[in-house]
């Protein structure tokens, strides 16, 4: 079994919409066809719950009314005159119904988390009739009825496992629709798998079901070796180990989500980025196999604050990173990088959310420095650390960019630099002149 992912805008257009069905028909055997909601509509979905929580129920009403008409169009170019463009805008009236009772209710998570869900829940409905109605049997699973979080919100393969068992077990179609990104949580209640979560969705059900493989449809023909939009000539990669495609996902790849990686590892089930705009094409394969190759890729991650803190309190003092590391431990702000010296500590955090009071944490151990609009860049490659000559490319070409941090060793497939961000583009092009 095979399982196929399509993004917001794989879905986007009644013509996209199509050709997605011309693709999961091209396929033999049995797959799961994953979808996202249509593209924008999640960010309406996000608007409309923001003005709910600030008590703006008349603009919420308005932009959910501006959506519904575009879903009618969107429907009158997809069904034409076929009798299903009739049920399918009763089923959108359904919808929009429960959003306008969800944005007179009293605001709460529960309310935000179900205002979320009802893209996936369209986009859906809309594409099982629409292959049912072009003679492609299909049925479609609610992903609220299998996918299921644990007590500390993460996803509980072992219970999600069971359910989709028992539910595929009914199934006579071989193809089966189903919602990314919608979960239950561990009271019952609707939740998500959070933003960019439809990826997530697609490689739990590749590794509970111990798929053969995870496809990952985009616009794109792939992971680049750097920034198409940066950098010239850069070009697809072809395969990429797991290890490697999770550096560069976490390090500013916007093809993947972060987090898909991890069920498709645990499992070994290989996920392979696809373009929908060129199904033939090769795309990049992610596996457990290390290819060959010093480096493979380059990578950028923004919006990064730089925290030192300098201390000669620090010199032969066991227990001082262990103080450091609970600040940022209580304010539940996650690492990126990190250098010591004898008298300093050096860390980078993404989330800025609780930075004055971290800072303030911190300055009871020493003098803090704080440097805001930070770049992380990352070099990912197969032990780029143990292979000869890698590290005097990168620093040589580099040799008139101010680096702020580098962290090399820490993992076997990765070199990060920390520059300023208008230093970005200069060092992404000269590394990939050096490297490339």
């Amino acid at each position: 079994m095979k399982i196929m992912k399509f993004g917001g805008t794989s879905v986007g257009s009644p013509q996209r919409m199509k050709e997605v069905a011309e693709i999961v028909s091209a396929e033999q055997g049995k797959r799961i066809v994953v979808l996202s909601a249509l593209s924008g509509t999640t960010n309406t979905l996000v608007a409309i719950s923001e003005k709910c929580a600030a008590s703006q129920k008349p603009e919420a009403r308005k932009i959910a009314d501006d959506l519904k008409i575009k879903y009618y169009t969107f429907l009158d170019d997809l069904f034409g005159d076929a009798p299903e463009v009739k049920a399918n805008k009763e089923f959108a009236d359904e919808v929009f119904d429960l959003v306008d009772h969800l944005i007179d209710q009293n605001y709460n998570d529960q309310v935000n988390k179900m205002l979320l869900a009802q893209g996936e829940i369209m986009s859906t409905h809309f594409f099982t009739d629409y292959m049912n109605m072009t003679g492609r049997k299909c049925e479609m699973i609610m992903a609220a009825d299998y996918m299921t979080l644990d007590e500390n919100a993460e996803p509980s393969l072992n219970i999600t496992t069971t359910k989709i068992n028992a539910l595929l077990a009914e199934v006579q179609a071989d193809v089966i629709i189903t919602q990314g990104y919608i979960a239950r949580n561990a009271s019952g209640g609707m939740d998500n798998l959070r933003r960019g979560g439809s990826d997530y969705t697609a490689t739990i059900i590749g590794a509970v079901l111990k798929s053969e493989e995870v496809q990952i449809w985009t616009d794109i023909d792939g992971m680049h070796n750097n920034d198409p939009r940066i950098v010239q000539n850069t070009h697809p990669l072809a395969n990429l180990s797991f290890e490697e495609a999770s550096e560069l996902a976490y390090f500013g790849a916007k093809v993947l989500h972060p987090h898909c990686i991890i069920p498709a590892q645990l499992h070994e089930v290989p996920v392979r980025i696809k373009n929908t705009m060129d199904p033939t094409a090769h795309g990049t394969l992610i596996s457990a196999i290390q290819g060959p190759g010093a480096v493979k890729a380059i990578a950028a991650k923004d919006n990064i604050t730089a925290i030192k803190i300098k201390s000669s309190r620090m010199v032969m003092a066991y227990g001082f990173l262990k103080k450091i590391f609970e600040v940022f431990e209580s304010y539940r702000t996650p690492i990126d990088m990190i250098t010591t010296s004898e008298i300093a500590v050096s860390l980078t955090i993404d989330n800025p959310e609780h930075l004055d009071k971290i800072i303030a944490e911190l300055s009871q151990f020493g003098k803090v420095e704080v440097d805001h609009q930070q770049t992380i860049i990352c070099i990912v490659g197969d032990m780029v650390a143990e292979h000869k000559g890698v590290g005097s490319k990168i620093f040589l070409s580099l040799d008139d960019v101010p680096l702020r941090m580098i962290s090399y060793g820490g993992s076997r497939n990765n070199i990060s630099l920390l520059v300023s961000e208008e230093h970005k583009k200069d060092a992404l092009q000269k590394l990939h002149e050096s490297l490339f």
